[in-house]
């Protein structure tokens, strides 16, 4: 069965729910009075070519968009993914001054990198040059307390229960604070990249990085990418 041909009526109201308007706001808009506008969404009036123009004009709509019937947005696939983030599971990257537990590896082309992350650097000469990378970054404290080093902005001391976010293209560094041996960081990063996972490993220089097996699994080697001399000083990067 057709649906029936679109209505002005049916059209304007269309378009005021698109842009989220009220009536008194599309009035207050197009300056057609809101009583006006009422009685054409209903059907029970119609516009004249030149309020029709009008309207067009304060909109900044040509007159065909005006009777463009819009498509219903289609609603998004359900994919239903899901991992379980399992410490056995995780590629376990080993670095001099951190170890770091990629979870979930499974999930391939993932917006969102969880990562555990233990910190022994106790100092920026240990940890090398600041880190920049793509997205943006939670870190929450597990254990311990860390020091956070940024760009733009002062060091600032977290302990456990805190956390920091941050746009992860400007530098960073995350340091166990003074007094402190050890912290334990939960970190997740986020990118439109869907090689983002690639490029924070490519951070660790010459780590060591193992996929952790579960039951009946053999472990597996991945290896990381080798940085030049000049730049060794970022084989203890975060990422």
């Amino acid at each position: 069965m057709t649906s029936p041909h679109p209505t002005i009526g049916s059209l304007l109201r269309s378009l005021r729910t698109r842009r989220g308007w009220t009536l008194k706001q599309m009035s207050e808009q197009t300056g057609i009075p809101l009583s006006t506008l009422s009685k054409v969404e209903h059907d029970r009036l119609t516009l004249t070519y030149d309020k029709l123009l009008q309207l067009s004009q304060r909109l900044k709509l040509r007159m065909s968009e005006l009777f463009a019937e819009q498509d219903e947005a289609p609603e998004p696939a359900v994919t239903a993914r899901r991992s379980i983030g399992r410490i056995d599971d995780a590629i376990e990257v080993n670095t001099p001054n951190y170890d770091y537990y990629y979870l979930c590896p499974e999930l391939r082309r993932k917006r969102m990198i969880p990562v555990l992350t233990r910190v022994r650097a106790k100092t920026l000469e240990e940890f090398g040059a600041l880190v920049h990378h793509s997205g943006e970054e939670y870190i929450h404290v597990l254990e311990g307390r860390i020091e956070v080093h940024t760009e733009f902005y002062d060091p600032v001391e977290l302990g456990a229960g805190q956390g920091v976010y941050i746009d992860s293209n400007m530098g960073h560094a995350y340091v166990a604070a003074p007094g402190c041996d050890e912290a334990l960081l939960l970190g997740v990063c986020s990118s439109a990249d869907e090689q983002l996972l690639e490029s924070l490993m490519s951070q660790h220089g010459n780590g060591d990085a193992t996929h952790r097996p579960g039951k009946g699994r053999r472990p597996r080697q991945i290896a990381t990418p080798a940085r030049a001399p000049a730049r060794s000083g970022r084989a203890a990067a975060k990422k």
